[in-house]
């Protein structure tokens, strides 16, 4: 994971424009860009472009989503 794109497996491939979860309700809500290679960049919805963007390589977002998946981060309210 990189803040920023510094640090590891940062992603040469094409990305798409961030977009917002229809899961997402009041607040606490993230955005996420996927680019070709299977990399992700999430920021929060607040910022939009203004605070840290977190960039994980494909190997990394399968991973979380994968854990996410099997519920191993339960829930915010758990």
């Amino acid at each position: 994971m990189s803040i920023e794109n510094a640090g590891t497996g940062t992603d040469s491939g094409t990305w798409a424009d961030f977009r917002k979860s229809t899961f997402s309700g009041g607040g606490g809500c993230v955005e996420v860009s996927l680019s070709d290679q299977g990399g992700a960049r999430v920021r929060d919805t607040k910022s939009k472009g203004q605070g840290p963007v977190l960039e994980f390589n494909a190997e990394e977002w399968s991973a979380f989503l994968a854990g996410a998946r099997a519920g191993e981060f339960g829930t915010p309210h758990s």
